[in-house]
């Protein structure tokens, strides 16, 4: 297998972004041939937008773009790792590093670490 298996996903594949240096899993979207094939030619991230239906280069309006250091396919051709450099700091939408900053404990969600922009200056909304 050379490359993904767009197929078995209906088009659409996961792919999670982990920082190239720490290792921290920084967001998971996913990807079609065509942000594929974009990510490969431009060396800058591109994902399949769900909510948008559209080609999306991974920070467009943060300027939060990722570049890509290394990419990885899983034993099934169904799912990405994709080793990037995380540029300005934050690749949720929220303003922090990570998507996953909520953590799960027996008394609920813990939010960690502090926003590296404030989504409101940044998106409008």
């Amino acid at each position: 297998m050379d490359a993904p298996d767009f197929a078995k996903g209906g088009g659409l594949l996961p792919a999670i972004a982990q920082d190239a240096a720490t290792g921290e899993v920084l967001m998971l979207a996913y990807m079609n041939r065509e942000a594929w094939t974009k990510t490969l030619e431009t060396g800058k991230v591109h994902y399949w937008s769900r909510s948008r239906n559209r080609l999306w280069l991974k920070g467009e309006t943060s300027g939060h773009v990722q570049m890509l250091r290394e990419a990885r396919l899983d034993c099934d051709g169904d799912t990405l790792l994709l080793k990037v450099e995380q540029l300005g700091g934050a690749a949720c939408h929220t303003g922090r590093r990570s998507c996953f900053h909520r953590r799960v404990t027996p008394e609920g969600l813990v939010t960690e670490g502090e926003p590296v922009f404030d989504p409101r200056e940044v998106y409008g909304t």
